[in-house]
């Protein structure tokens, strides 16, 4: 009978002092390393949302002293920053490609746990990516140089514009980008392939995925080539001259990952042989593209400066990942869109 008495009166006496210990605890620190566009309200409503956090903007004056007893960090780091910031255990990249900073060897070797938006800038994205193909499709590449010189010029001068129905598309890189552009590919009746090195489960929008290995085996099949996937060691100038040497005569290429995964030296003695009829890059292997490069006069390539990942809905999905993960961060429970960083994606 004494027992239950004994064990309540432990009760009584532990549970208050744990609360207590947990109340004393110093709370985590997050530290966004700029203000990524936030305003005021939003920054109030990140607090609100993790109120066991101690989240703060520090200004470029002291932003060096805030990192040295930081627990999370939500934008980018140098490599002298990351050394400084001994108890860091997250960092949010505020970009889809993480090889800047798997690059330092620090952070790529760290068990800091980093994430990115891998998914959150597939929209866009995918968006921009049918913007350059249907430009190049519907001739509309070349109207916009006619308006210059205010020439009407007749479709036999245009050559027919192309419909995506019943073509093929070959999408190499199936993640976050690459979902989205297979979604918005198979909605315009193409047939849709996947490259990837996961397994991918059964989706309506792909008809078929194969492994980076067996990239060659469905670039002949291809009328229109997109490169989606992330750089890293092994994607870095997969698609080389041999590869566009498999490519069916008159295929498209759209490049809006990353320009260091084609070679860009072959793409232009693809284009000037007319195996590749024409490319829409958003992306080059030297960015800004330098002036005097052959790929701004060869052929017919439309050519923007990486701006694919930015959007008027881009702000609200960066929100709403930033405040999701500090909420887990201050639980302790499992960050999304969580980087390999031995992968590299």
């Amino acid at each position: 009978m004494k027992i239950p008495l004994l064990r309540s009166a432990f009760l009584a006496l532990i549970v208050p002092a744990l609360a207590l210990a947990q109340a004393t605890l110093p709370a985590k620190k997050v530290v966004f390393t700029s203000n990524q566009r936030l305003n005021e309200t939003e920054i109030a409503e990140l607090r609100r949302a993790a109120p066991s956090l101690n989240i703060v903007f520090p200004n470029r004056d002291n932003l060096a002293k805030e990192l040295a007893d930081a627990d999370g960090v939500v934008g980018g780091l140098t490599r002298e920053q990351f050394l400084s910031a001994k108890k860091l255990k997250w960092m949010q990249i505020t970009s889809a490609g993480v090889e800047n900073f798997l690059s330092i060897p620090e952070i790529k070797n760290s068990q800091v746990t980093m994430t990115n938006m891998k998914i959150v800038q597939g929209i866009e994205i995918a968006d921009h990516a049918f913007g350059l193909l249907l430009a190049l499709t519907r001739r509309i590449d070349v109207a916009i140089k006619d308006r210059e010189s205010e020439t009407w010029r007749t479709l036999a001068d245009y050559g027919p514009p192309l419909e995506l129905q019943g073509k093929t598309a070959v999408i190499v890189g199936v993640g976050g980008i690459g979902t989205q552009i297979a979604v918005r590919a198979k909605a315009f009746g193409m047939t849709v392939i996947g490259v990837d090195p996961k397994d991918i489960p059964y989706a309506p929008h792909l008809d078929r995925t194969v492994w980076p290995d067996r990239l060659d085996s469905v670039l002949p099949e291809a009328d229109v080539v997109f490169i989606s996937a992330p750089h890293t060691p092994q994607t870095e100038g997969m698609i080389g001259a041999a590869q566009f040497g498999k490519m069916k005569r008159g295929v498209l290429f759209i490049a809006v990952s990353r320009g260091k995964i084609y070679d860009n030296n072959a793409l232009v003695e693809a284009l000037r042989s007319g195996r590749v009829a024409a490319a829409g890059l958003d992306v080059t292997e030297t960015e800004p593209l330098p002036r005097g490069h052959p790929l701004w006069k060869t052929g017919r390539v439309i050519i923007t400066p990486h701006i694919a990942g930015r959007s008027d809905g881009e702000g609200a999905r960066y929100f709403e990942l930033y405040k999701d993960n500090l909420i887990r961060f201050a639980k302790d429970e499992p960050l999304r869109h969580t980087v390999d960083k031995q992968a590299g994606f």
